[in-house]
């Protein structure tokens, strides 16, 4: 790969990233440009300009993309209940993909010839960001400056950040207890005091929920309404996408809703050991299925379930641009016209239940289940000939082999 002449660099701000902007200066004379998104991860993204500027950057972008985020990447992602592995609920996957776009967009702006991130050569993450950036610009040079580099040790990095007066926090000198990832989807943290699948997480490592012991001992009740799949209130008050999702994070942490430790199988091919926080997810993730409940027919639910799996797996490995992504989303899309109505949650002590759900869409018919008089609405000898139809090939199977054992 020819040496850039301008480089579009993800940026966090914080020491890695700061390292990866110097050494991109150093090691190919380029410019830099930074990019920061603001996706809700809850810090001050202005030292981060403040950072930028001081180390030499071309030109700075920090941008607020909780709305997008929320609208375009985690709300239809929750259309199809999408969970890696039954149970994650993707938060750092689902980042990559428009964090890739700006990157790519940001290149074509400013006549960059090339984007660079901070992910290491262990993670996913590279696999994400990189297959995304292809998938938009299939020219576009990629730089990952850890799988260049012989900065191999936490000593190598400092030294270098001091060598370049690079600022250094103080407690990025000692070894940090575990990386976190955060956006307003969740929080992921590993590595450190994590390693050890055996090992309890210790409280600390808990950011956005209340320990669940320690949640209050009343239930909170509260009611999502939903449209064509999508939440649009909580308690009957309309909100944007990323006001939802911020307001349920609010609601389930204060429960200790949406905690998740797991060990989960990278694409790259190594385990690793997780702890995730998804509080507003968890919620969302209830709420929808119990709207789907009463409003999806049985065939298309039990497809969407079947789906799901490939689905997630396809977002977890960083094909969110993929064609096949595109074709189960619409799919999934398609099954969504009549999800609307709205759900009540319980929340107490860090479990979250659907405990009402009720639509003008609704297929949930009482004349057909009840147990008292049903006015003629179902004939329940019908169900005879219904069972001798289905246990047919059940009864041919049966007679082969008492014929054959016989």
């Amino acid at each position: 790969m020819s040496a850039p002449k301008k480089v579009v660099l993800a940026y966090s701000g914080g020491l890695d990233t700061s390292i990866i902007l110097k050494w991109l200066q150093t090691e190919y004379g380029c410019e830099v440009v930074t990019f920061t998104a603001d996706l809700g991860q809850g810090e001050e993204l202005e030292p981060a300009r403040k950072k930028a500027e001081q180390m030499g950057a071309s030109d700075i972008y920090i941008e607020d993309l909780r709305e997008e985020f929320v609208r375009d990447f985690v709300f239809p992602m929750f259309r199809a209940n999408a969970l890696y592995e039954g149970l994650y609920l993707l938060g750092t996957s689902i980042a990559r993909p428009l964090i890739s776009k700006r990157l790519v967009e940001i290149a074509a702006e400013t006549g960059a010839d090339a984007v660079a991130h901070g992910a290491t050569g262990k993670g996913n993450d590279q696999v994400r960001f990189e297959l995304a950036a292809y998938a938009l610009n299939p020219d576009i040079k990629v730089i990952a400056p850890w799988r260049e580099w012989d900065l191999s040790s936490r000593t190598k990095l400092i030294d270098f950040a001091e060598k370049h007066q690079i600022p250094i926090a103080k407690d990025k000198r000692g070894e940090a207890p575990f990386s976190v990832d955060a956006n307003l989807l969740h929080t992921s943290s590993e590595g450190k005091v994590l390693e050890d699948p055996a090992v309890d997480a210790p409280d600390y490592v808990y950011q956005r929920t209340t320990n669940p012991e320690d949640a209050p001992d009343q239930p909170q009740y509260v009611e999502i309404g939903f449209e064509r799949g999508d939440a649009v209130s909580i308690d009957g008050q309309a909100m944007s996408p990323a006001e939802i999702l911020t307001k349920l994070n609010e609601l389930g942490g204060a429960h200790g809703c949406g905690r998740l430790d797991l060990v989960e199988g990278r694409f790259v091919g190594m385990k690793s050991r997780g702890i995730y926080e998804t509080p507003g997810g968890t919620l969302l993730l209830e709420a929808h299925r119990g709207i789907e409940q009463i409003t999806l027919d049985r065939g298309q639910a039990h497809l969407k379930d079947e789906l799901m799996p490939r689905y997630a797996e396809l977002i977890y490995n960083g094909f969110w641009f993929s064609p096949e992504r595109e074709m189960l989303q619409a799919a999934i899309d398609h099954s969504q016209q009549h999800v609307t109505g709205t759900v009540r949650l319980k929340l107490y002590k860090g479990s979250v239940r659907c405990v009402g759900r009720w639509s003008d869409h609704s297929l949930y018919s009482e004349a057909h289940v009840t147990f008292e008089d049903d006015a003629g609405a179902y004939d329940q000898k019908d169900a005879a000939g219904f069972i001798q139809l289905n246990a047919l090939r059940l009864k041919l199977l049966a007679a082969r082999k008492r014929r054959l054992d016989g």
